[in-house]
């Protein structure tokens, strides 16, 4: 059995352990801010609303991605 990394998968990955990749991360939403992801996540919100709430907040689009992809 062979394990084949890049140096980069290795470098992010040693990043993330150490919590010190903040440029990826999103910064945590407010009570609000979650409510209203939940609310999008799940259909309540049209994406041309949502778009608006992106434009003020973009962190809001970095978590929905984040949900999206541990899905």
């Amino acid at each position: 059995m062979s394990m084949h990394f890049t140096v980069s998968e290795l470098t992010r990955n040693l990043f993330h352990s150490l919590g010190l990749d903040h440029g990826r991360a999103p910064r945590p939403l407010s009570p609000e801010e979650s409510l209203l992801l939940e609310c999008y996540l799940a259909g309540q919100i049209p994406k041309s609303a949502w778009s608006d709430y992106v434009f003020e907040t973009p962190d809001l689009a970095r978590h929905a991605e984040a949900r999206r992809l541990s899905h």
